[in-house]
C-alpha cells in the first residue's frame, strides 16, 4: 500500500502506478536520499521533536539499507512510487516505530528538491574534473605544435597563416569558460529547500541552518514556495552541458575535416576508428561523428527542461517529475562523449608537413603582404587594392606570392624591395604576430602557462 494511501478508498489502478512512478530512473539519487535523510533526522533530534533512540534506529537503517543497496542484496522495487517511498517503506520495515518519524516536518516536494541538488552537485564535480582532464590534453598536444604552421579559415576558406597549438588553444578557452559556468550553476545550487515542506514549510520548530550546514551547503533557499518549484539550477546546469556538448562538436567537426583524405591533417588511432563493411579501404572518424550527433540529445534536453517549466504556476506540480529524465540524459551524455574524446584527441597523429603544405597556397599572406606596403608609408586601403591586384594576377598565371618575381610586384608598386619577400614568408608572418593571444609561437607558449596557472586555481 502506498504510503499516503489514507486518504483514498481504492487502491491505484496498475496502468497509473506504472506511468506515475519514477522509481525507474530516480532510484540513483539513493545516496542523496538517505543523506538528506540522515541530516533531517539529526535536525529533528536536535531540535527535541524526535527522541535519541528514534535518532539512532533511523541513522542505524539508513546504513544498513545503504549497504545493502551497494552490495545488491536489496534491490529497488519496479513497483515503488519513487526512491524517496521505497527507501522510508524499507526503514519501517526495519524500525516501524521510528521509520515512520522520518518524515515528520518534511514533504516529498522539498525531500526531492533537495535530493537533485545534492545528486546534480556530485556530478557537476565529475563532469568538472572531465573538463580538466581535456584542457590538459589540449595543452600537451599545443605544447608540440606551436610552430606547427597552419591555415586560419574564416567562412572555410583559407585566410590567414597560424600555428597548430594555436588553434587547439581556442578549444581550451572554451572548455575553461565552461568549467567557470558549472561552478557558477554549483554556487547558486548549493542551497538547501528542506524544511520548506510541501510549499509553506511547517509548524515544527526546525532548525533548516542545521540541515544546510550538516550537507555542506552555504544557505537555505528563503522562500519556501520557490524552494519547492525552483528548478532554474537544473536548466543551468542543462544548458552549460549543452555549451560543453557545443563545443566538443564543433572540435569533432574539424577532426573530421582534418582526418579526411581532401586535408589529412591527423589520422586518429585504430582504437578510435571503425572500418567499413564493404569498403576495405576505410577508416572512420565514428566517435567524433557520434559526439556529434549526441550534441542534439543535450541540447534536446534543455528545450525540453525549459518548455517543461515555462507554464507551470507556484508551487510543486507533477510536470517536475519530468525533470530528471532530461537532466539525467544531458549528464550521462556528457560524461560518456567527455573521456572518449579525450583519449582520441590524445592518441591522433599529426601531419606537420601536410598542414604546411595547404599553408603555402590560398595566398593567406596576403594581408600580411600589405602590411609590408603600410609599413613603407602606403595608406591600408591602397595597399589593400594593390595586393588584391596581385593575387588576381597569381590565379591567372597559376603562381603564388612568394613566386612572384620582384619586376611583377614594382609593376603594381615600385615601393616593393626584395624584403617583401622575407615579410610574406609564412614563418615570418606567423612569429611576427606577437600580441598576446596571437598564432606566434611565444604567444601561444604564453597562452598554454597562462592556461596552466588558472586550472591550478580552480584545482
Amino acid at each position: 500500500m502506498a504510503l499516503w494511501a489514507g486518504r483514498f478508498k481504492k487502491e491505484i489502478n496498475e496502468d497509473v502506478n506504472a506511468f506515475n512512478s519514477s522509481i525507474s530512473f530516480d532510484a540513483r539519487m539513493y545516496k542523496h536520499d538517505i543523506m538528506g535523510s540522515k541530516a533531517h533526522a539529526k535536525m529533528l533530534c536536535k531540535q527535541g521533536i524526535i527522541d535519541e533512540n528514534n535518532l539512532n534506529e533511523i541513522l542505524t537503517g539508513l546504513d544498513e539499507i545503504l549497504a545493502d543497496l551497494e552490495s545488491g542484496e536489496l534491490l529497488f522495487d519496479p513497483n515503488a512510487e519513487d526512491i524517496h517511498m521505497f527507501i522510508e517503506s524499507e526503514l519501517t520495515k526495519k524500525y516501524p516505530i521510528s521509520g515512520k518519524k522520518l518524515h515528520t516536518a518534511r514533504s516529498r516536494n522539498d525531500q526531492v528538491a533537495l535530493d537533485l541538488r545534492l545528486y546534480t552537485r556530485d556530478e557537476i564535480k565529475e563532469i568538472r574534473q572531465m573538463l580538466i582532464d581535456i584542457i590538459e590534453v589540449i595543452m600537451d598536444q599545443a605544447s608540440k605544435h606551436t610552430e606547427t604552421i597552419m591555415c586560419g579559415y574564416t567562412h572555410l576558406q583559407r585566410a590567414q597563416p597560424i600555428t597548430f597549438g594555436h588553434h587547439l588553444m581556442a578549444y581550451a578557452q572554451m572548455f575553461y569558460r565552461d568549467i567557470t559556468r558549472l561552478d557558477d550553476c554549483f554556487d547558486r545550487m548549493n542551497v538547501s529547500p528542506l524544511g520548506s515542506g510541501a510549499l509553506a514549510t511547517t509548524t515544527y520548530p526546525i532548525d533548516r541552518y542545521y540541515v544546510a550546514q550538516q550537507l555542506d551547503m552555504k544557505d537555505i533557499c528563503h522562500n519556501s514556495l520557490d524552494g519547492v518549484s525552483d528548478r532554474d539550477y537544473a536548466i543551468e546546469l542543462a544548458n552549460d552541458l549543452a555549451l560543453i556538448m557545443t563545443h566538443l562538436s564543433r572540435f569533432s567537426e574539424e577532426m573530421i575535416l582534418w582526418c579526411s583524405w581532401e586535408y589529412k591533417y591527423i589520422e586518429l588511432d585504430d582504437a578510435y576508428a571503425t572500418g567499413s563493411s564493404i569498403m576495405p579501404q576505410k577508416k572512420n572518424p565514428d566517435i567524433a561523428e557520434l559526439v556529434r550527433g549526441k550534441t542534439a540529445r543535450v541540447i534536446g534536453d534543455n528545450n525540453a527542461l525549459l518548455t517543461m517549466m515555462k507554464g507551470l504556476p507556484l508551487a510543486y506540480n507533477k510536470d517536475m517529475q519530468e525533470d530528471k529524465e532530461a537532466l539525467f540524459d544531458a549528464i550521462d551524455t556528457v560524461k560518456l562523449c567527455l573521456p572518449v574524446f579525450t583519449d582520441m584527441l590524445r592518441t591522433m597523429k599529426v601531419y606537420p608537413k601536410k598542414m604546411r603544405e595547404f599553408a603555402a597556397k590560398g595566398f593567406i599572406n596576403a594581408t600580411d603582404c600589405a602590411d609590408y606596403l603600410v609599413k613603407h608609408g602606403k595608406a591600408f586601403r591602397d595597399a589593400y587594392k594593390t595586393v588584391g591586384q596581385l593575387v588576381a594576377y597569381c590565379i591567372d598565371h597559376d603562381e603564388v606570392l612568394e613566386t612572384l618575381s620582384l619586376d611583377v610586384y614594382k609593376s603594381y608598386d615600385e615601393t616593393f624591395e626584395e624584403s617583401v619577400y622575407e615579410a610574406i614568408s609564412l614563418d615570418t608572418c606567423v612569429k611576427n604576430r606577437l600580441v598576446d593571444g596571437g598564432p606566434s609561437p611565444e604567444a601561444v607558449k604564453k597562452s598554454i602557462q597562462l592556461m596552466k596557472d588558472q586550472l591550478e586555481v580552480l584545482k
